[in-house]
């Protein structure tokens, strides 16, 4: 009787694990990450060995994360995504997926350390968990590059200050002008620039149309040159960087060829832009307003929206990624009457999945703080002539009269509900 109860009860608890594993897709599909968080921490306690769950638990809280940013918020999204992925690590050593996230998450946050040494030694462990990823998987041409990418990092500043101390600008032909400094370099860092350039070779082979490993392959043998000690070496592979600069152009050509392709058989109702392109086509912009508690208080920081951008360019939804609460309502009251040129696609309006950040910081000037919300100064006189039509001269502007933007500035869709559920680490400190 008592293994039948106990049956029974798995079974329920699977069943509620799945229902909030289900849930918890949707949400992230459609970037509600905080909530696919709270779906997710359901799934894992409901049944603790979904490791399904526990990977999608994870990826939901390092899409949080930001880099760079050192509020305790921020960083304990980092710190509960890694332990998320070492859980399924010990359920499954050779998880392929957890091993990529751990050593992308210990990259991203390598790449945002000021200190060098502290950053260096940050780079070797997230190289320790790329070379686990290839044991698990020896065809993983990510990891191979971006092992190649750890080894241009750990020599690039050093070289780019080797130069600056000779006299050297960026466009100066090498090789170095200093015997002894080409020594010392290629001492400490000739092994590293042959082991990076042995690990993009290897990406290659795997995928020879892979141009982000030739582009970084141009770099570091454009950059041995420098260590050369005849012309003729420095030539020589010179010529050889050239060679990757011109197979990385005909790869890239060959990939937008083959994209303008496929893009003539199916047109999609909805793409996916980055937040610096589209911030580009900003064409009317309201300014937020500085919390005056937080000014108070001294908060600043960036607040971070995943946006659905409608086919009329008005925001369609806002979903907070990341960002100090009282600064993320400011941000959304203004950037929900943002208005962008239209995307299209194969001349079709299109609606556009994107990322906006809205920076507020303090200073101490006259205005005591300051936004900086992508657009500029375009959109601010754009704005302006989508709301008198016309231009900063006075004159008629081109959206004047039924233009395109005429009495867009009129439509206010209503607020939409932000949720702002990303959970801060015990010490309770803000986010930001």
């Amino acid at each position: 009787m008592g293994v039948r109860i106990l049956c029974v009860l798995i079974g329920i608890l699977g069943g509620l694990a799945a229902q909030d594993l289900d849930h918890g897709v949707a949400a992230y599909k459609s970037g509600r990450y905080p909530e696919a968080v709270a779906a997710f921490r359901r799934a894992v306690a409901a049944d603790p060995n979904n490791i399904q769950a526990r990977l999608y638990l994870g990826t939901a809280l390092m899409t949080q994360y930001i880099p760079g940013s050192s509020t305790p918020g921020n960083q304990a999204l980092a710190m509960e995504a890694e332990a998320e992925f070492k859980n399924v690590l010990s359920l499954d050593p050779q998880n392929k997926t957890a091993l990529a996230s751990i050593a992308s998450l210990t990259y991203q946050e390598a790449q945002a350390m000021p200190d060098l040494a502290a950053k260096q030694a940050k780079l070797d462990v997230a190289a320790e968990w790329y070379q686990k990823l290839i044991g698990a998987d020896p065809q993983s041409k990510e990891a191979y590059y971006s092992l190649g990418v750890i080894d241009w990092l750990k020599w690039y500043l050093t070289y780019q200050n080797a130069r600056s101390s000779l006299g050297m600008k960026p466009e100066d032909p090498g090789p170095l002008t200093s015997y002894n400094t080409r020594q010392d370099l290629r001492l400490r860092f000739g092994p590293v620039i042959e082991d990076g350039i042995r690990n993009l070779q290897t990406a290659l082979d795997i995928d020879p149309k892979y141009d982000d490993a030739t582009a970084y392959m141009n770099l570091l043998i454009r950059e041995r040159a420098d260590l050369r000690d005849t012309q003729a070496e420095y030539q020589a592979d010179v010529a050889v960087a050239a060679a990757w600069v011109q197979k990385a152009l005909d790869t890239k050509k060959e990939k937008a060829e083959a994209a303008a392709v496929a893009t003539t058989y199916t047109t999609p109702q909805r793409i996916r832009v980055g937040g610096n392109v589209q911030a580009a086509n900003l064409v009317y912009k309201v300014t937020p307003l500085y919390p005056v508690e937080a000014k108070r208080s001294g908060t600043q920081g960036t607040v971070r929206f995943a946006a659905v951008i409608g086919k009329d360019g008005h925001v369609a939804s806002l979903q907070l990624v990341a960002g100090n609460p009282v600064l993320a309502e400011a941000a959304q009251a203004a950037v929900e009457q943002w208005i962008y040129k239209p995307t299209l696609l194969n001349g079709q309006p299109v609606e556009v999945v994107t990322q906006i950040d809205v920076n507020f910081t303090l200073s101490d000037g006259p205005a005591g703080s300051r936004l900086r919300v992508p657009g500029g100064e375009q959109a601010e006189r754009i704005g302006l002539q989508a709301r008198t039509g016309l231009s900063s001269s006075g004159q008629a502007g081109p959206h004047s009269g039924n233009g395109p933007l005429h009495g867009h500035h009129r439509r206010r869709r209503p607020r939409q509900e932000c949720s702002t559920g990303v959970r801060a680490s015990s010490s309770g400190g803000k986010r930001a």
